[in-house]
C-alpha cells in the first residue's frame, strides 16, 4: 500500500487540494472572497468599511438581541434615531447600520485605552447572560447548547461570536467605570429624588373629550378650499399593488406536529422554498414557469394598499410589507417564513400614488380640520378650568366644594407612587388607568391643592389635582435609598458614555452611510 501511495503521490495530492478548494471556499467567509464581493458603505477613521463589515455588525447586533444583551444594545444605540428610514423595516436596517458603527469605535478606542478582556472575565461573562439562564437564576449549559447548535448558524456564527460580544460588554463597562471616576450623588439629590420618587400621591382628574364638543364644531367650504391650496402636494391616493405568490405550507396533518417532527417538516418546505428562490434568481427567469416546474399553484391578488390590504394577504402582515419592498428592478421577493411555512411574492403591478382632487380630497380635509377645532376647543376649556379650580383651592375650597361649584366630574385614581414603575406588580392595573403614566409625570413635582396644565389624551384632554401628598415612611427610605442611589449612578454613568460616544463618532470621522 506504502508503495501504490508512493508512486501515485503526484496526482494524489492534486486531487486533494481540488477537493479542499470548495471546503476552504465555503468556511473561509472573512478573507478575499468577502473583499471581491465588498464595497464601502462608510469611512472610518480614514479608512474604508466595507458592506461586508456592516453587515456582520448586524448580524452582531442580532445576536446581542438573542442573547438577552437589551442593556448593551440601548446604550450603544442610545443617541440614534432614524434619518432617512420610512418604513419599520428601514429604521431596523439603520439602527444595525449604527451598531455596526458604534461597535468598531467602541473596540477602537477600548484598545486605545489598554482594555484587553481577559479569557476568565469573558467566560464570567458568558455564564452571566439571561439567554443561558435556567429556572433558578444560575448558568444553564442545555441552553447555552441549545443555542449554539440552533441558533448561532443562521447567522453565519460560531461560540466565538458569543465571547467576542462578552469581550465588547467588558470594554464598554471598563469605558463606563473610567468616564465616570468622580462621579457620585450627592445627600441632597439623593434625598430630593427619593422623595419624589417614593412619596404617596392621592390624585383626581377631570377628563374633556372631542367627542363632546363634536357638535359645536362647523367646517366652511372657504376653510376646505384654503386647507387644499395649502396641502395640495400631501393630498394623495395611497399607492396600490398587486402581487402573485406562491405558499409552500405544512398539510392540515403536518400543521398538528410538535417538536422534532414539526422542525424536520418545515425543514423540507425551507429546502423546497430555497430551491425555488435560486431558480427565480436565475436570468431571465419566469415566475410562472417556475411555479410549474415545482408544482406550485399561483395565487393572485387585487389591487391593494398597505393600510387595506388584499384578503389573500391578511394571514402574515409580513407579507404586505414584502408586497411594498418589491421594485420592478426586483420583482421577486425571498423566501417569507410564515407560522406554518414560506411564501415567494412577485410583483405585478404597481399604481403609484397621485394627486386628489378637491373633490376627492374633501372627506379627508373636513376629518383633519374638524380633529383640530375639536382639539383646540377642549385645549381652551381645559386651561380655563385647570385655572379656575386652582384658584378656588388657593382660596380654601375642598376640592369637593370647588368641583360642585365649577360642574366638575372628578375621576379618583387609585393612590401611587413614582417608584411603583420600579415594581410592575405593585402598580394599579392599566386599563382601569387611562393614561396613568403621563398623570404621574404631570404631577411629579406637585404639592396638596396643585393643579396641572391641560395634558393632551388620545380622545382630548385632562387636568389632574393633588389631593394629597405623604412624604416616604422611614422604613422604606432606609430599605430603598441605596438601590435609588445606584440607579441615579447608573443613569449619569449613562449619559456620560452617550456623550463620549457622541464625541469618539466625530473624532472617527464616521461618514454617512451609502444606502443599500
Amino acid at each position: 500500500m506504502i508503495t501504490i501511495l508512493r508512486k501515485h503521490s503526484r496526482w494524489l495530492m492534486i486531487v486533494i487540494a481540488i477537493l479542499a478548494m470548495p471546503f476552504c471556499l465555503y468556511f473561509v467567509r472573512t478573507d478575499w472572497m468577502s473583499a471581491l464581493r465588498s464595497n464601502t458603505a462608510a469611512k472610518l477613521y480614514g479608512r474604508d468599511i466595507s458592506t461586508t463589515e456592516i453587515e456582520r455588525g448586524a448580524r452582531l447586533l442580532r445576536l446581542a438581541g438573542n442573547l438577552g444583551m437589551n442593556e448593551f444594545i440601548n446604550e450603544l444605540l442610545a443617541q440614534w434615531r432614524p434619518q432617512r428610514a420610512k418604513t419599520q423595516s428601514e429604521a431596523q436596517r439603520e439602527a444595525e447600520e449604527e451598531f455596526a458603527i458604534d461597535l468598531m469605535i467602541l473596540q477602537h478606542e477600548a484598545e486605545a485605552l489598554g482594555i484587553r478582556p481577559t479569557t476568565a472575565e469573558i467566560a464570567s461573562v458568558v455564564t452571566k447572560m439571561r439567554a443561558f439562564r435556567g429556572d433558578a437564576g444560575s448558568f444553564d449549559i442545555k441552553r447555552y447548547n441549545d443555542i449554539v447548535q440552533n441558533a448561532l448558524g443562521p447567522l453565519g456564527f460560531t461560540e466565538a461570536q458569543i465571547e467576542e460580544l462578552a469581550g465588547d460588554q467588558i470594554r464598554l463597562d471598563r469605558v463606563k467605570e473610567l468616564l465616570s471616576t468622580g462621579v457620585t450623588v450627592s445627600p441632597a439629590e439623593s434625598k430630593t429624588n427619593f422623595e419624589q420618587l417614593y412619596s404617596k400621591f392621592e390624585v383626581s382628574v377631570v377628563r374633556f373629550k372631542t367627542s363632546d364638543v363634536a357638535n359645536e364644531v362647523k367646517i366652511s367650504d372657504d376653510e376646505i378650499a384654503k386647507y387644499y391650496e395649502g396641502a395640495k402636494e400631501q393630498l394623495k391616493s395611497e399607492e396600490k399593488r398587486k402581487v402573485q405568490f406562491v405558499a409552500l405550507t405544512l398539510s392540515e396533518a403536518e400543521k398538528k406536529l410538535t417538536g422534532k417532527e414539526r422542525i424536520d417538516a418545515l425543514q423540507k418546505l425551507s429546502d423546497k422554498a430555497n430551491d425555488v428562490a435560486q431558480a427565480l434568481a436565475e436570468k431571465n427567469a419566469d415566475f410562472a414557469a417556475v411555479a410549474v416546474k415545482f408544482q406550485l399553484s399561483i395565487k393572485n391578488t387585487g389591487d391593494f394598499t398597505q393600510a387595506a390590504p388584499d384578503p389573500e394577504l391578511k394571514q402574515d402582515s409580513q407579507l404586505v410589507q414584502a408586497a411594498f419592498q418589491l421594485s420592478n428592478d426586483e420583482p421577486t421577493s425571498e423566501p417569507i417564513q410564515g407560522a406554518d411555512g414560506f411564501y415567494i411574492l412577485h410583483l405585478v403591478g404597481i399604481s403609484p400614488a397621485r394627486p386628489l382632487t378637491l373633490e376627492e380630497a374633501k372627506s379627508k380635509i373636513i376629518e383633519a380640520l374638524k380633529a383640530r377645532k375639536e382639539r383646540e376647543l377642549v385645549s381652551i376649556r381645559a386651561a380655563s378650568v385647570a385655572h379656575d379650580l386652582g384658584e378656588a383651592l388657593k382660596a380654601g375650597d375642598t376640592l369637593a366644594k370647588a368641583a360642585q361649584k365649577l360642574n366638575l366630574k372628578l375621576e379618583k385614581v387609585p393612590p401611587f407612587s413614582l417608584a411603583d414603575e420600579l415594581e410592575p406588580k405593585a402598580s394599579p392595573p392599566p386599563d382601569k388607568v387611562p393614561d396613568l403614566p403621563v398623570i404621574k409625570n404631570a404631577v411629579a413635582d406637585l404639592h396638596s391643592n396643585e393643579v396641572t396644565e391641560p395634558i393632551p389624551t388620545s380622545d382630548g384632554a385632562l387636568i389632574a389635582v393633588v389631593e394629597k401628598r405623604d412624604p416616604p415612611d422611614a422604613a422604606l427610605a432606609a430599605a430603598n435609598r441605596a438601590s435609588l442611589e445606584q440607579r441615579i449612578l447608573q443613569g449619569k454613568r449613562a449619559m456620560i458614555f452617550a456623550e463620549w460616544l457622541r464625541e469618539r463618532r466625530r473624532a472617527a470621522g464616521v461618514q454617512p452611510i451609502v444606502p443599500s
